[in-house]
């Protein structure tokens, strides 16, 4: 995290999942806000978080988004008549009133809550317009279209520590830059820049030049391209490892399934891999067991509703 604070990759993972093993942290809902920004991006073309529209669903204030109804008032037209005693559930209604209010704060945590009109100046600087922060970000970005792809991302970066872009959300401006180096076509995926921030060991000091600033954007970029290719290469030392296992099995075994489904997910649980792969939990079980040491870390240190993942 660009704000000095850090968070255990496993934790990321099982919260993403919804299997926290422990009280989910203001750091650990940051940072699943960053995931979910970072997936944001990458499922959209390329030209779309540079715009109005990027920008607000990124932050969580897109028009027409769903928005969680206040606890404790009428739902329904027919709300005034009395409760209804034919539910199925009757703890059903109870439940959905904590679900709501556990998911209202989440998102409050992760700083997506949309903004208020009328906000405190406690909190907020009342003299700061993000609106026109917005509009001067987006300016600056459309100046430098023609401009190399590495200068266009460190001016574009440097341009948002500069107008002090949400406060809230320090760690969306290098997405921003990495969405750059997409949209100019520099890379096909989204670069963890905010790995390659934290390697490279630049902090910025405010008397750096235009060409100081370009300079140290590269070298985040080269510690970040280091990152991916150190993780690339974890990915496949952990499938080389695992197929070793699977060179003997027969020919209709679904190990060599298991094994992809390992690379290509974060965590897996026996339930999802029973239902994707299509077999019986207990299948999954003696599969599990074939791999031997060769099976990926075990994330949730239960004895029950077990998770693994290559972290």
């Amino acid at each position: 995290m660009l704000d000095g604070h850090f968070v255990d990759i496993g934790d990321v993972v099982l919260h993403d999942a919804g299997m926290d093993v422990r009280s989910p942290t203001h750091e650990l809902t940051r940072a699943a806000a960053a995931l979910r920004a970072r997936r944001m991006v990458l499922a959209r073309k390329a030209p779309w978080p540079l715009s109005i529209d990027g920008l607000s669903a990124l932050r969580g204030l897109m028009l027409g988004s769903p928005e969680v109804e206040p606890l404790g008032k009428d739902r329904g037209a027919g709300a005034e008549d009395g409760p209804v005693h034919d539910d199925e559930d009757p703890l059903a209604s109870h439940l959905a009133e904590i679900d709501a209010i556990l998911a209202r704060t989440t998102k409050t945590l992760a700083g997506e809550t949309p903004i208020p009109k009328r906000r405190s100046h406690l909190v907020y600087d009342p003299e700061v317009d993000e609106a026109e922060n917005e509009d001067l970000w987006l300016d600056v970005v459309k100046r430098t279209e023609k401009w190399p792809a590495i200068a266009a991302a460190a001016i574009a970066w440097d341009a948002w520590t500069g107008l002090g872009m949400y406060h809230r959300q320090p760690w969306l401006g290098l997405i921003m830059a990495g969405a750059i180096l997409r949209a100019r076509g520099l890379t096909t995926h989204l670069l963890p820049l905010v790995s390659g921030y934290k390697a490279s060991r630049y902090r910025l000091q405010g008397r750096e030049g235009g060409v100081e600033k370009v300079e140290a954007f590269a070298r985040i970029v080269d510690e970040a391209v280091d990152q991916g290719e150190k993780d690339m290469q974890r990915l496949a030392l952990a499938r080389e490892t695992m197929l070793r296992r699977a060179k003997d099995c027969r020919s209709n075994s679904r190990l060599p399934q298991l094994i992809e489904l390992f690379l290509s997910r974060p965590l897996v649980s026996g339930a999802i891999a029973s239902k994707l792969i299509g077999v019986t939990p207990k299948a999954v079980d003696l599969m599990l067991a074939q791999l031997g040491g060769a099976l990926p870390r075990e994330l949730t240190g239960r004895r029950r509703y077990r998770a693994w993942g290559i972290v």
